[in-house]
């Protein structure tokens, strides 16, 4: 043979083994759990075990990602970054005394979205586990077939045994409650309460604080199975019994990984290198965290009003965090699962029906709505569905909740209060005013820690504002249209033209001086701002980029503006600028990637005719800042938000503006993207040439026509469609660069 075609030979079998070796590999195969769980600075991301949107998670509990020691084995996580509700800690027979909670050094620790396996080093423990939607099962594996035991605690609530396993609940926050039941593949040969650090086996029953009971087996091989309940402790066994018929952790991780699969698969991509599909489908995974489907057999456990009702066929979803979750996450869902997205804003309005005020939601998490923040966003969750075409929830119910939690609950943040002097302020004059320097508090309701934060709070009322006019418009209420519509350009009481920044005003109406926009307002920018300084709040105005663009003077001014934020130094040494501002971190100039007021931020570039800014930027962010490795996420990822940009933005478009049905083109990671619709549609991506230089649109096509716009809508897609992009190493800045071509923005106010 030749050395020509032995090379040639050679060439075909590296690239078939290649690409058999990637076809082999599942869209769960992807996924790393670990990603991000070393913080830059704040919270890390947490490696979740769980099924899509699932009542069970649990994820190792230790006090750092490399903490050396984990605490006991979880068995249900009922929040997001909660702890676990209920511990399990398997101990030889060597151990003694009994403690309720064991820490264990550990080794060997695999976790994908489905399985988690680690090995307890002082107990010689080999731990599976798998879980189902509402209930899991564990094998743990002793080295040694001695009178092993296993411990299960509940840090405030009760115990029972009943021969078989362990029954009860444990308090989570006031009246919520979860319950547990849990059995044995094996019948115990000893079960007590744990008492002084010995087993009283005389006693079947112990309530209190950080109370537990034994479970003795003499045996190498001990598995357990147990059902989850918001609702009782025979529910969580009817749970169990519904999904699980094994003690095998086999047999149900499989479910599981189909599970993932099934929901991961929705989008399919092609090309670009290995980390980037672990980045991509990790952050996908991510999204499906929350929120959780807390449904049981047709009814659900409601904190909002402690009682117990009936779903009438529609699950019941709880733990959102709205603030993040509403600028990429619902809209994400709105494309590929419209159906859940559906029953989800249906249970806002159910939590806004059970509530005494009937004030749509905020922060609804299991224990209740617990008001964090600023804003009313669920207004724009629920405007975006419906404008993109969902139906299947009450509009007119949801409007009312809206507008009551806009009109009836104070603005201050982080506090559920009705409202205070300073909304009459706000709805008089068209701000929410500053204190003056030196100025003390004066309205009681106001945090003291999360103070008035007046220009987010102004900015973020805007926003709401404009999508609350929207749905009276829809519904033919033109008084509240053109009420709400006007107030949706009250950013322009507070934008200072001589700056160009937004710049909090006191109650007499003049601007706060002297002034410095990166480090003025306290810890964390809250006396003005809200985490985030008046560099990144300069450009919170999603609904109405076009009016900003007038406030700054030019298409050209807004450019040089934001080019500006991307190059503005810190201004302090690291430690200084972080201690103050700890939240605006992942830092490109003053523009800070890991907080998400800045997600649709590198997108505004096309708004002024020059996309390939914005082309430049995303590819920029998305490699510098998500990694497949432990620091790969660069701040807090709140529950689906910061990873839904990275999915969007991967795939090549992003949502803006939620609220309005379209999408503003960047510049796709991949050269084949397949996003399967809710409706069975597909939404086909092609980028021709591309490659991590080749990032820049030469010219484009959707459903076979010449696209010159650097935006499409919804209904360009929903129906099935293809976006085909030529890209190019150097950037074309005359493809949709004219004005005509720009994204829309919000209508004029009426007069």
């Amino acid at each position: 043979m030749s050395y020509c075609m032995y090379l040639c030979v050679a060439v075909f079998f590296y690239t078939f083994t290649i690409q058999n070796v990637d076809a082999a590999k599942s869209p769960v195969d992807y996924v790393n759990p670990y990603m991000g769980s070393i913080s830059h600075l704040l919270v890390p991301t947490y490696p979740t075990v769980h099924l899509p949107n699932s009542l069970l998670r649990v994820y190792p509990e230790r006090d750092n990602f490399t903490s050396d020691q984990v605490r006991g084995l979880p068995l249900v996580v009922t929040s997001h970054r909660g702890s676990s509700a209920f511990c399990l800690s398997p101990v030889s027979a060597t151990t003694e005394p009994l403690s309720p909670v064991k820490s264990y050094a550990y080794d060997n620790e695999k976790i994908t979205p489905y399985r988690y396996s680690v090995y307890l080093d002082e107990e010689h423990v080999n731990v599976d586990f798998a879980p189902s939607a509402q209930s899991a099962v564990y094998d743990l594996t002793f080295d040694k077939e001695s009178a092993n035991q296993l411990v299960v605690q509940t840090s405030d609530g009760k115990l029972e045994s009943n021969g078989k396993g362990i029954f009860g609940h444990q308090v989570i926050d006031g009246n919520t409650k979860v319950y547990m039941y849990l059995e044995a593949e094996q019948t115990p040969v000893n079960m007590g309460v744990l008492r002084n650090g010995k087993t009283d086996q005389k006693s079947t029953f112990v309530e209190g604080k950080n109370c537990a009971m034994v479970l003795g087996f003499y045996s190498k091989q001990v598995r357990l199975r147990y059902g989850i309940s918001f609702i009782s402790c025979e529910q969580a066994k009817l749970n169990l019994r519904r999904e699980i018929n094994t003690y095998s952790v086999n047999k149900i991780a499989q479910k599981g990984c189909d599970r993932w699969n099934e929901v991961l698969g929705k989008i399919t991509v092609e090309g670009g290198d290995e980390n980037d599909k672990v980045v991509f489908y990790t952050s996908l995974y991510r999204v499906y965290e929350r929120m959780v489907n807390i449904s049981e057999d047709g009814r659900y456990y409601s904190a909002t009003d402690g009682k117990i009702h009936d779903d009438e066929g529609t699950p019941y979803f709880v733990d959102d965090w709205i603030w993040d979750t509403y600028r990429a996450a619902h809209p994400l869902r709105v494309l590929i699962d419209s159906e859940m997205e559906q029953a989800m804003i249906t249970s806002y309005i159910r939590m806004a029906q059970q509530s005494k005020d009937g004030w749509m939601p905020t922060f609804p998490e299991v224990m209740g709505d617990t008001y964090r923040m600023n804003g009313n966003h669920a207004v724009a969750v629920v405007w975006d569905a419906y404008c993109k075409g969902l139906r299947g929830f009450d509009l007119q119910a949801a409007y009312k909740a809206c507008k009551a939690a806009v009109m009836e609950k104070s603005l201050i943040p982080w506090t559920k209060t009705a409202a205070t002097e300073l909304d009459a302020f706000y709805k008089e004059k068209g701000y929410f005013p500053a204190l003056k320097p030196g100025e003390k508090e004066s309205v009681k309701e106001v945090s003291a820690w999360e103070k008035r934060q007046p220009v987010a709070v102004t900015l973020g009322a805007c926003f709401d504002d404009y999508c609350l006019s929207q749905i009276a418009k829809e519904l033919k209420m033109e008084d509240d249209y053109h009420y709400f519509l006007k107030r949706s350009y009250n950013y322009r009481n507070l934008f200072n033209a001589e700056t160009g920044f937004f710049h909090p005003k006191d109650a007499e109406g003049k601007f706060i001086t002297p002034f410095d926009y990166r480090f003025s307002g306290g810890l964390g920018a809250r006396d003005y701002y809200d985490e985030n300084n008046g560099w990144l709040y300069r450009w919170d105005v999603q609904h109405n980029p076009a009016d900003l663009i007038r406030l700054m003077g030019s298409p050209q001014q807004f450019v040089k503006n934001l080019d500006q934020t991307f190059r503005e130094s810190l201004g302090k040494s690291k430690f200084d600028f972080f201690s103050q501002l700890p939240d605006h971190t992942g830092n490109v100039g003053q523009f800070s990637m890991a907080n998400e007021p800045a997600l649709h931020v590198p997108y505004l570039y096309t708004y002024a005719g020059q996309p390939w800014k914005t082309q430049k930027r995303i590819r920029q962010l998305l490699k510098e800042w998500f990694r497949n490795d432990l620091m790969g996420v660069p701040g807090d990822e709140d529950g689906g938000g910061m990873s839904a940009f990275v999915v969007f933005s991967s795939m090549g478009f992003y949502p803006v503006h939620p609220g309005t049905p379209n999408y503003v083109i960047g510049s796709p990671l991949f050269k084949k993207i397949k996003m399967k619709l809710s409706n069975g549609s597909v939404f086909e991506i092609e980028a021709k040439n591309c490659s991590a230089n080749a990032k820049y649109i030469q010219s484009a096509t959707l459903n076979g026509k010449e696209w010159n716009k650097a935006w499409f809508t919804h209904e360009d897609i929903i129906k099935g469609g293809k976006l085909v992009l030529v890209m190019g190493e150097k950037a074309n800045e005359n493809w949709a660069s004219s004005e005509d071509n720009v994204p829309p923005s919000a209508e004029l106010p009426i007069k």
